[in-house]
């Protein structure tokens, strides 16, 4: 019981201090802007490919409209050129400011200031690339994975195939989660200061991380598969809203699961 009710008093400590009320709102915010230039980067590309995303329309049955037209509303472009490139680095370096901004609280938690700007900002846009990355494979898998295999049972022409790989997507939608994003976040994690960390505070926080993530994705994904008639009420910016929301959740529980790395190194070292 004592160890408990020091457990929660270390926690509404880390919860109250100033960085936990700045640091995942602009993580978030910088996570998002992060989308328009890879979006733009896919639709170039796709482009270039002559690819057609004409009969990707056909998922507006299974999806929620709004979130839809958010991701393939600058799917179509004029294919990949110099400008796209220009657009695309410089919009990224713009939006690597949020993991800037993490890797600079995380410095300054271990009192490490030897870590020139260059370094910072490299190691900023790679934690960006995996945070984004990982905020993907959530949307992709976990929120919106029953939708995609409800669209391809409606244009595959072997319906059991679409079934057993179905079946395979649910048995391993879980466990293919949190291997994938335990070691992304615990690499995350270990590259935040400038100095080594216990493999044993990176391995707690990642757990902590990516346990508190796959629940909150799925009561997201919930939101969609059963509240999808709020748009009635709030109208379509509903959606927008909620998927905001979500990155927000996302974002908080990172930094607090690197609080809590901090908070043990420190109290162990």
């Amino acid at each position: 019981m004592e160890q408990v009710r020091k457990f929660l008093k270390k926690a509404i400590n880390i919860i109250s201090r100033p960085y936990m009320r700045i640091l995942p709102g602009q993580l978030a915010f910088f996570c998002i802007m992060s989308l328009i230039p890879l979006l733009a980067l896919i639709g170039a590309i796709a482009n270039y490919f002559s690819l057609s995303f004409d009969s990707i329309k056909e998922i507006t049955d299974f999806l929620p409209i709004d979130i839809f037209n958010l991701f393939t509303s600058n799917i179509y472009g004029e294919g990949l050129n110099f400008n796209i490139v220009v657009f695309f680095v410089s919009t990224f370096l713009l939006a690597s400011n949020g993991t800037y901004s993490v890797i600079i609280t995380a410095n300054e938690i271990y009192n490490c200031h030897d870590e020139d700007i260059i370094s910072k900002r490299i190691k900023a846009i790679a934690m960006t690339f995996v945070f984004v990355g990982l905020f993907f494979f959530l949307l992709a898998v976990t929120v919106f994975g029953d939708y995609f295999f409800q669209f391809l049972s409606q244009i595959s022409l072997n319906k059991k195939a679409v079934t057993f790989i179905y079946s395979c997507f649910n048995y391993l939608k879980v466990p293919l989660s949190i291997v994938l994003i335990y070691f992304n976040i615990k690499g995350l994690y270990k590259m935040l200061p400038n100095k080594e960390l216990s493999n044993k505070s990176t391995t707690y926080a990642a757990l902590f991380t990516t346990i508190v993530w796959i629940i909150g994705t799925e009561i997201y994904s919930i939101y969609f598969k059963f509240f999808s008639n709020y748009n009635l009420f709030y109208g379509s910016i509903s959606n927008i809203i909620m998927l905001m929301v979500w990155v927000y959740f996302l974002a908080y529980v990172f930094v607090l699961g690197m609080a809590l790395s901090a908070t043990y190194d420190i109290d162990n070292s």
